[in-house]
């Protein structure tokens, strides 16, 4: 698989795409869990979304439950609590794995990428991934790193 545009991904209502429906935009992904220490970070990214949104850039969030059991519930549940918890309107996805056996092919991708400080996995929630207008992975962001952390190679992109 050599472009991300050629990836299937799942909607929390389980209708699937293709990411090429995000063609020519600038795309930030990231694997999230609602139960998470860091899930304050859905308030820097959506407001990263909200400022951004109309230059063609979108979010996807993906939940994923690999660590510690952070997103028990289903995709459509994740989303939920989103909405109602953080105020998020940007695309929340079915659940997925980020690592391993039953790992999504996105993920595969990315991975191969942009690997992070201490190889390609996934090392905790809320690891983000900046794809530019030409569908290619610039920037892994870790775990920890804040969503305003993006902003400036967001603008650069835009």
């Amino acid at each position: 698989m050599n472009s991300i545009y050629n990836i299937e991904v799942e909607n929390k209502d389980h209708s699937t795409y293709r990411l090429e429906k995000y063609k020519d935009y600038v795309i930030v992904i990231v694997n999230t869990a609602t139960k998470c220490g860091l899930s304050g970070q859905f308030d820097g990214l959506e407001k990263l979304y909200q400022q951004y949104k109309d230059q063609k850039f979108i979010i996807l969030g993906f939940p994923c439950n690999q660590f510690a059991n952070q997103e028990p519930g289903s995709g459509e549940e994740a989303a939920e609590a989103c909405k109602i918890n953080y105020g998020v309107t940007f695309p929340i996805h079915e659940k997925i794995n980020v690592n391993g056996e039953n790992e999504h092919p996105l993920y595969t991708h990315l991975k191969e990428q942009k690997s992070g400080l201490f190889g390609s996995k996934i090392k905790w929630n809320f690891t983000k991934f900046l794809i530019d207008r030409n569908g290619e992975v610039v920037k892994r962001f870790g775990p920890k790193d804040e969503p305003e952390k993006m902003n400036s190679f967001i603008q650069e992109l835009l």
